[in-house]
C-alpha cells in the first residue's frame, strides 16, 4: 500500500490499509435485510470490502470498483471465492455505465475510499454526480477520510444530512462521513 501511496500521491487516500475499528464504522447502521446492491470505491487491499463480505448476505450483490491494476489485481486473487462480489477495474466517474452493463439500475449504498477532497473540483462533482444517479432513494453514500471534521463543509455542500463518526484507532486516526440526501443536480452523461 506504501508503493502504491509513494507512486500515485493524490489517487490513494491514505499510506497504510484502513483498520478493523474503521471498517467496523463504515458498515455501521446499515440494514443488511434491506441491501440489494453496494458499492465500494477505491477499495485499496480491501480492508472495507473483507467488512462488507462479513455482512452482506448471499443474494445482495457487492460491487468493487478499483482503478489501480495492481490492487485491482489482488482484490481479484484475494476475494475469488466469493460468488456475489464482483471487483471491477474502472474509474469510479463511469460508474453508472459499470452498472448498467451488470444490468444493475440503482444501488442501496455508496461507501467510497477515494480521497475525493484532494481531487480537482470537476471530478469530484462528478464522481458525487455518478454516485447520485445511481443511489436508490433513501440509500447513503460513505466516505472515508484521514482527515476527520475538516472537510465537513465539503460534503455539506453537496448532502442535507451528514453524520461524522470518528475512529481514532487507525493509522492516521480518521472517520466517516455517512451523508444522506443530495442537494446537487445531479450531471447529465
Amino acid at each position: 500500500m506504501m508503493k502504491a501511496f509513494l507512486r500515485h500521491g493524490r489517487k490513494i487516500a491514505s499510506f497504510a490499509p484502513s483498520s478493523r475499528a474503521m471498517a467496523r464504522k463504515v458498515v455501521d447502521g446499515i440494514e443488511w435485510e434491506k441491501v440489494r446492491c453496494l458499492v465500494e470505491l477505491g477499495a485499496g487491499t480491501g480492508p472495507i470490502t473483507a467488512e462488507l463480505i462479513r455482512h452482506v448476505r448471499p443474494q445482495t450483490r457487492l460491487i468493487v470498483v478499483e482503478l489501480d491494476p495492481v490492487l485491482c489485481s489482488r482484490l481479484k486473487a484475494r476475494f475469488s471465492n466469493i460468488a456475489n462480489l464482483e471487483v471491477i477495474h474502472g474509474d469510479a466517474v463511469h460508474l453508472e455505465r459499470l452498472l448498467a452493463e451488470r444490468g444493475i439500475p440503482q444501488v442501496d449504498h455508496v461507501l467510497s475510499g477515494l480521497p475525493l477532497p484532494s481531487f480537482p473540483e470537476e471530478l469530484r462533482h462528478a464522481i458525487l454526480s455518478t454516485a447520485a444517479r445511481v443511489l436508490a432513494p433513501g440509500g447513503t453514500f460513505r466516505q472515508l477520510t484521514v482527515m476527520p471534521l475538516i472537510y465537513y463543509r465539503l460534503y455539506a455542500r453537496y448532502f442535507d444530512d451528514i453524520r461524522f463518526r470518528f475512529v481514532p484507532w487507525n493509522l492516521p486516526p480518521g472517520g466517516v462521513y455517512v451523508c444522506r440526501g443530495f442537494k446537487i443536480q445531479p450531471l447529465v452523461p
